[in-house]
């Protein structure tokens, strides 16, 4: 399919005629099919050139318009108030996790983050965006821990490991029981958390946030629970583009 489309694409240019040049006739185009068809019989790697060429170049556009998206939407993603930050105070890098309390693969990936944040004390900094995708007590965990952020930022960690660490889908229950162990039952969610949550929505559509967990490096938004030791690569990569 990818061959034929290229192909298309390939006799598309040759016959679409160079501007203020007279039209070619139908002799002429008959003879141009004919030399893309012999030479493609008699180069079939050319196409699989064509193809990497291409795929090189799509890559190369989509990287250019996600770092511009980025770059326009530095304040929401980075410097967000509203958004809880870990790590260092002044990184050299900072990443933007979407994640969710109530996504497997996020209680999975989690603690890599966690990991890495310890290792590179220095230089990685974390923007935790909550996208409540999987139900509704997905969501009001997430505004539970939102609220605790804006409220008292050095109890949030507590809560949020507390829940992302409950394997399987949170109940009432579990929510209730976090916030007894860290000693935030008196806590009541706030209409600023809420904002946040359709922010970080917002944000991440955006971004083509297709779901959780997806981690924003640099110009790069990585999907899943990748490895420890691929996302360390990636991010030494970054830290090492950044000097």
């Amino acid at each position: 399919m990818k061959s034929t489309l290229l192909t298309l694409t390939l006799l598309g240019t040759l016959l679409t005629p160079a501007l203020h040049a007279a039209p070619f006739t139908p002799e002429q185009e008959s003879r141009i099919k004919e030399l893309i068809r012999e030479t493609l019989v008699a180069n079939p790697k050319i196409l699989d050139e064509v193809a990497d060429a291409w795929e090189k170049q799509n890559a190369a556009d989509q990287a250019s318009q996600l770092g511009n998206f980025i770059k326009g939407n530095q304040d929401v993603l980075f410097n967000s108030a509203t958004s809880p930050r870990l790590g260092a105070k002044n990184p050299k890098l900072t990443l933007v996790s979407f994640t969710d309390y109530n996504c497997p693969f996020c209680k999975q990936f989690d603690p890599h983050l966690a990991r890495l944040l310890k290792a590179y004390p220095n230089d990685i900094g974390l923007v935790i965006k909550l996208l409540p995708f999987k139900g509704q007590t997905s969501a009001k965990a997430a505004q539970y821990s939102l609220t605790l952020w804006q409220q008292d930022p050095a109890r949030f960690l507590a809560l949020h490991d507390k829940l992302m660490s409950k394997q399987g889908m949170l109940t009432e229950a579990d929510i209730n029981k976090a916030l007894a162990a860290t000693g935030n039952t008196a806590l009541k969610p706030e209409a600023r958390a809420t904002e946040e949550l359709r922010n970080s929505l917002r944000i991440g559509t955006l971004l083509g946030v297709q779901g959780t967990p997806a981690t924003l490096i640099g110009n790069q938004l990585v999907s899943g629970a990748i490895p420890y030791e691929e996302l360390e690569q990636i991010v030494k990569a970054e830290l090492a583009r950044k000097g």
